[in-house]
């Protein structure tokens, strides 16, 4: 099976000990609740019990994958209940610009390190505070079910709250960490990139009753990234339609889609149609599409040219005034 069908939103088609072949988890990799390396501390997203929580959820594990990215394992996390932020400050040359991170699973996993911490590898190399976000899952959001083969959207979006919760810290906390409040931004990957554009859409109004200072502060991010994203196309095919849960305006941020054509998990129609609804709001957007490049490559150099995306990235950070532009 190829490597890029494993973050798939698609694995929601399966029953759960076909996931876990499709993943190749090895018996006996599990570990309770996953942990940055050391000097890197986990901060609670919420004081107390997290809005909207499920009852008698099964306990968070670690898992190892068997299948590579690149010549490389990768993990992720399952049964996320407590939603945590880890934050990677910049080794030289702070910036005051600051990323949070969004790894993709389809709503059901989380590639902690294949779109998580090695995001902040790079973005930290760079002079750019990291925020990995560990949001809940499983079913936090738009997700495929297997009983009705359709997309279902949950009654509380888990994932939604967790993301503008972490935004609002964030802010709350820029002084602190040496961070511009006015230069904030997200970036995800999959189902980490439909919550990107969730969070360029949503930021009006808490999706939970607010808590304390943090909610006070804005969610509203002030770039985006989308990275091979999904759930933003309805899968119509009589009409091209943008998911009505996303309602683009002319205060979305600036946005960056990136997308392979023969992606086989995320159609390439779903970075399309939210490019189109971006333009049509006269939102400052770029996209990139290649014909090679499959789905879940993360920032892992392969052959193919879809993989340098980090550099356009950063080029088109220097254009809308967040980084210094590059010669």
């Amino acid at each position: 099976m190829r490597a890029d069908s494993l973050l798939a939103d698609k694995f929601m088609k399966f029953p759960l000990f076909a996931l876990c072949l499709a993943l190749g988890i090895a018996a006996g990799h599990a570990a309770p609740v996953w942990q940055p390396q050391p000097g890197h501390q986990q901060i609670p997203l919420w004081p107390k019990t997290p809005p909207d929580s499920a009852k008698n959820q099964a306990p968070e594990t670690v898992e190892g994958a068997d299948s590579k990215v690149a010549g490389r394992p990768f993990t992720v996390i399952r049964n996320v209940s407590r939603p945590t932020m880890t934050v990677y400050s910049p080794k030289a040359g702070n910036t005051g610009v600051a990323v949070v991170v969004f790894p993709g699973g389809g709503y059901q996993v989380l590639a902690i390190d294949l779109e998580g911490t090695e995001v902040c590898d790079w973005l930290t190399s760079r002079g750019i505070t990291c925020i990995v976000l560990k949001y809940r899952v499983p079913d936090s959001g738009p997700h495929r079910e297997d009983s009705c083969k359709c997309q279902v959207t949950p009654n509380a979006p888990l994932a939604l709250e967790d993301a503008e919760r972490a935004l609002g810290l964030v802010r709350l906390h820029a002084r602190e960490w040496h961070i511009d409040p006015h230069k904030i931004g997200v970036l995800g990957f999959s189902a980490g990139g439909h919550l990107v554009a969730a969070m360029s859409t949503h930021f009006g109004k808490r999706a939970y009753q607010p808590v304390d200072a943090a909610d006070k502060e804005s969610c509203r991010p002030d770039f985006a990234v989308a990275l091979y994203p999904g759930h933003l196309w309805m899968h119509d095919e009589k009409k091209f339609a943008l998911n009505p849960d996303i309602h683009v305006t002319a205060r979305t941020p600036p946005t960056f889609l990136l997308q392979a054509e023969n992606d086989n998990v995320d159609n390439v129609n779903q970075a399309l149609v939210y490019y189109i609804a971006l333009k049509d709001a006269h939102v400052p957007a770029e996209m990139h599409l290649y014909a090679e490049g499959g789905h879940g490559f993360g920032l892992r150099r392969t052959r193919q040219p879809i993989t340098e995306w980090p550099d356009l990235v950063e080029k088109w950070l220097g254009t809308i005034g967040i980084i210094p532009a590059r010669n």
